[in-house]
């Protein structure tokens, strides 16, 4: 079986050890795309190579001088032919029921224009663990559930093609945080709807080496743009939650004056206070002890959740 109205789309930066597998999981899926493109976002290291050995002409691949992950999405997106796009980062990997799962989804809640689902973590030493996701299945609160769960994260978003690009797709330019900028305003536009299945397999290690090589972002776009007084309080909440997090990587790498910018204007947060004090406290340590000091703190904390999911 084959799909009519949905397009997968990859963005690919110097993936070569695992784009092998993340198209692998898409051809073996039960309910095929219409279409699979891949965007090389100027990589230097033969991943386009390992796209171009795969015979499947469902696949697309496009190049671009290296413009960033945002960039490439987008251009995925106003070239794709689905009115859907499921998006699959180069380093994940789907179960074969994946899309078939978000298909039924579609015409079982029409109200909603995004969708997610549940999925495994993988950390690098190649253990598995359930992600921390709602367990109710249709239209959800997306800003309420995603302050303490993960209702999408790009690997197991399908997007309705047209909102997204009306929303203006993703934030080009922004290195951390861009996928959640879009999602706030999607949310605040459309219904989002969520399958608690586990159907996707998020590389948690492979996928933070930008925030572990953080420079200052070049964008017209930042999370403040997303937080004021005519939004719901709870959205200015969820907005806050993803700035913090952020300030938090931007402090590790030593921007102290970004972070301490950013903890100034998301000090009225109500239901972040702790991430704000974890901010400030790392912000005032020597920048030279900031990367061990927060190593042990995600490391304590992968050992909490991972002992509260077993």
């Amino acid at each position: 079986m084959r799909s009519d109205n949905i397009s997968v789309i990859i963005p690919l930066y110097r993936k070569r050890d695992t784009i092998g597998a993340a198209l692998s999981s898409v051809l073996a899926q039960t309910l095929a795309p219409l279409e699979i493109i891949v965007v090389d976002d100027g990589s230097d290291d033969g991943s386009a190579e390992i796209v171009e050995s795969f015979t499947s002409p469902m696949i697309r691949l496009l190049r671009q001088s290296n413009a960033g992950v945002s960039a490439a999405r987008n251009r995925a997106m106003r070239e794709a032919a689905g009115e859907w796009v499921a998006l699959l980062d180069a380093d994940d990997e789907w179960m074969p029921q994946y899309l078939q799962h978000v298909s039924r989804a579609i015409h079982e809640f029409p109200q909603c224009r995004a969708f997610g689902s549940g999925f495994f973590v993988r950390d690098q030493k190649g253990r598995v663990v359930p992600g921390r996701t709602p367990d109710r299945r249709g239209p959800v609160d997306f800003f309420a559930e995603s302050m303490s769960r993960y209702v999408l994260i790009p690997s197991a978003a399908l997007l309705h093609r047209q909102t997204a690009l009306e929303c203006g797709g993703f934030p080009e330019g922004m290195k951390l945080g861009e996928d959640q900028y879009l999602w706030t305003l999607m949310a605040r536009r459309a219904s989002v709807g969520f399958l608690p299945e586990r159907l996707v397999i998020y590389s948690r290690g492979t996928q933070n080496n930008s925030a572990a090589t953080y420079t200052p972002e070049k964008s017209d776009y930042s999370l403040e743009q997303l937080y004021g007084p005519q939004y719901s309080d709870i959205s200015n909440e969820y907005v806050a939650r993803v700035a913090l997090g952020k300030a938090l990587v931007i402090s590790t790498r030593g921007g102290t004056a970004e972070a301490r910018r950013t903890a100034r204007f998301f000090a009225g947060t109500r239901q972040n206070r702790f991430a704000l004090a974890k901010l400030r406290i790392l912000n005032a340590l020597p920048a030279s002890w900031r990367p061990a000091a927060m190593r042990l703190y995600n490391r304590l904390a992968w050992l909490i959740a991972k002992k509260g999911m077993s």
